[in-house]
C-alpha cells in the first residue's frame, strides 16, 4: 500500500457536508430517518457506529465477530440506533449468496435485528487485511450523525481512518483493541510499523481503549497506554433458549458414546497452542490410567496458510491417528452441540483476551481447562476450570489428571451452572452503555 496516498485520503476536504443532513438516496429503514438530526448534549436513546473489519455472517473470523453481534444486538434492543460498518469479504461468494442484503450507496447492507450493517466494498486484500476506499465517503458523509463511535481491532485500514475522521469532526471513539495491542506470533515487525504509521494517532486520540480483562488492561499499561484511558468490561456469552439433543454431535462423527470426548474448538492459529494440546493428549493416551478410549476432537476454521495440515502432520508422527478428527468450523446448533457432548472442553493459548468459547462450554455444563493466559481464567478459576500455566508439563498433568479423576470433573461441572448466570451479556451492555453516556457528556462539556 502506498502510504502518502494513503494519508492524504483521510484529509476529508476543508468542507465536509451540514451535519444535520444525510446523502439523498442512502438505503435506510425508517428509525434511520431520525440520525439527520443533529447530535444531542446527550440523549438516552445513542446513535452508535461500530467499526470491524469483519462482522456477520464471516464467523470464521474468530470471536470478535461474535462480540460486535452481540454487542449491536443488545444495544439496539435496549433503544439504541447501532450502524455496523465492516468490509465485505466475499458475500457473493458464499452459499448463501446476497440474500437478505440489499445494495446501497456504500455496498451491501442489512438490517438484519435492526442493526444496519453496511460492508464496504474490497478493492484488494492480505491476509486479514483489505482496501475499502468506500469508508472515506461515509465518514464525509454520515459520521457526524453519529453520537460515538467504536473501533473494534487492530491492524486493519478501517479503523485509522475512522478515528481521523472522528479527531476531526470531534466525535468521540473508543478502541477495543480484543487482543491484537501487542504484537505476538506472526508479522511482528509489519503489526509493529502499522502501530508506529497508522496506531499511535489512532490510540491517542481515543477518549478510551476498552480491555475485556485484567490481563489485557496489564498489556495495554505495559505498552505506553496511560491507566486513566483503559477500561475494563468483559465480554459475555448468549446460549440458545433450548440446547441441541444430546449425542447429537457424537452421533454425527461416529464417536462412540463411553469415549472421553476432548474438545478444542477456535481458530487453528499457533497462538492458541494446538501443537501443544496435541502433545499432551499423545502422553495420556500411552499412559496406564488411560482406560477409557478417548477423542480429541480440534474443530475450527484455518487460515489457508497451511497450519491445519501442519497439525495434521504432527497428529499422525504422534501415532494418534483416527483419535484425532479435524471437523473444521463449527457454527450455530452444531457448535453448541459439540460443547454439550464434550467431556472436556480445552484452551491452551499463549495468548487470549478473553476467550468466549471457555465461557460458551461452562454454559452448556462442560469442564474447562484453560491456560492463566487467558483473560476468562479468574472468572472460572476452581469453580468450572482448571487453570495452569503455559508450558507442557503443567498442561499435561491437567489433562492426565481431569481424565482420570472423575469425582474433580463431577465438581467443576456442578460449578458451571453457577458461573454460566454470571457471564451473561447484561452487565456489558449496562456498562457499555454508561461508558458512551459518560464520553458524550463529557465531550459536550468540552
Amino acid at each position: 500500500m502506498h502510504l502518502p496516498f494513503f494519508r492524504r485520503s483521510i484529509e476529508f476536504g476543508r468542507h465536509p457536508p451540514p451535519r444535520a443532513l444525510l446523502p439523498a438516496g442512502v438505503p435506510t429503514c425508517p428509525r434511520r430517518l431520525q440520525l439527520v438530526s443533529p447530535r444531542p448534549i446527550l440523549s438516552a436513546a445513542m446513535r452508535i457506529l461500530m467499526v470491524t473489519q469483519s462482522a456477520d455472517p464471516f464467523q470464521e473470523r474468530g470471536g470478535s465477530v461474535a462480540v460486535v453481534t452481540a454487542m449491536a444486538c443488545g444495544l439496539e434492543r435496549r433503544g439504541h440506533q447501532v450502524t455496523v460498518l465492516t468490509a465485505d469479504l466475499g458475500l457473493g461468494r458464499m452459499s448463501s449468496g446476497t440474500d437478505g442484503f440489499v445494495r446501497g450507496q456504500w455496498g451491501w447492507q442489512s438490517d438484519k435485528d435492526s442493526v444496519e450493517t453496511i460492508y464496504l466494498p474490497s478493492w484488494a486484500s492480505y491476509r486479514a487485511l483489505t482496501l475499502n476506499p468506500g469508508v472515506f465517503s461515509f465518514c464525509r458523509a454520515r459520521l457526524r450523525t453519529f453520537d460515538i463511535v467504536h473501533i473494534y481491532g487492530l491492524y486493519d485500514l478501517l479503523g485509522p481512518v475512522v478515528a481521523c475522521a472522528c479527531r476531526r469532526f470531534e466525535v468521540p471513539y473508543v478502541i477495543e483493541p480484543i487482543g491484537m495491542f501487542r504484537p505476538i506470533v506472526r508479522n511482528i515487525r509489519l503489526k509493529r510499523l502499522y502501530r508506529r504509521l497508522l496506531g499511535a494517532s489512532m490510540t491517542r486520540g481515543a477518549r478510551r481503549l476498552v480491555a475485556t480483562a485484567a490481563q489485557e488492561q496489564q498489556e495495554l499499561v505495559e505498552e505506553g497506554v496511560p491507566m486513566h484511558k483503559i477500561v475494563v468490561r468483559r465480554n459475555g456469552i448468549e446460549p440458545p433458549q433450548r440446547m441441541p439433543a444430546g449425542g447429537t454431535f457424537r452421533l454425527r462423527w461416529r464417536i462412540p458414546k463411553d469415549a472421553q470426548l476432548v474438545l478444542f474448538l477456535g481458530r487453528l492459529v499457533s497462538k492458541k497452542s494446538p501443537e501443544l494440546l496435541l502433545e499432551a493428549f499423545s502422553r495420556w493416551q500411552t499412559r496406564p490410567e488411560a482406560r477409557r478410549p478417548a477423542v480429541l476432537v480440534l474443530a475450527g476454521p484455518d487460515e489457508g496458510d497451511g497450519y491445519r495440515e501442519k497439525l495434521e502432520a504432527h497428529a499422525a508422527r504422534l501415532g494418534l491417528g483416527s483419535t484425532v478428527l479435524f471437523t473444521g468450523p463449527l457454527y450455530g446448533d452444531t457448535k453448541w452441540s459439540a460443547l454439550c457432548d464434550a467431556d472436556l472442553f480445552v484452551l491452551p493459548s499463549q495468548n487470549e483476551n478473553f476467550g468466549i468459547t471457555a465461557a460458551e462450554a461452562v454454559a452448556c455444563g462442560t469442564p474447562v481447562l484453560v491456560t492463566d493466559h487467558c483473560g476468562i481464567a479468574p472468572l472460572i478459576q476452581g469453580r468450572a476450570a482448571l487453570v495452569v500455566p503455559h508450558d507442557f508439563q503443567s498442561f499435561s498433568l491437567a489433562l492426565d489428571r481431569l481424565l482420570r479423576d472423575e469425582r474433580l470433573g463431577a465438581e467443576l461441572k456442578r460449578g458451571c451452572a453457577d458461573v454460566a448466570r454470571e457471564l451473561g451479556w447484561e452487565e456489558p451492555l449496562e456498562e457499555t452503555e454508561r461508558l458512551y453516556a459518560g464520553l458524550i457528556k463529557e465531550g459536550s462539556r468540552g
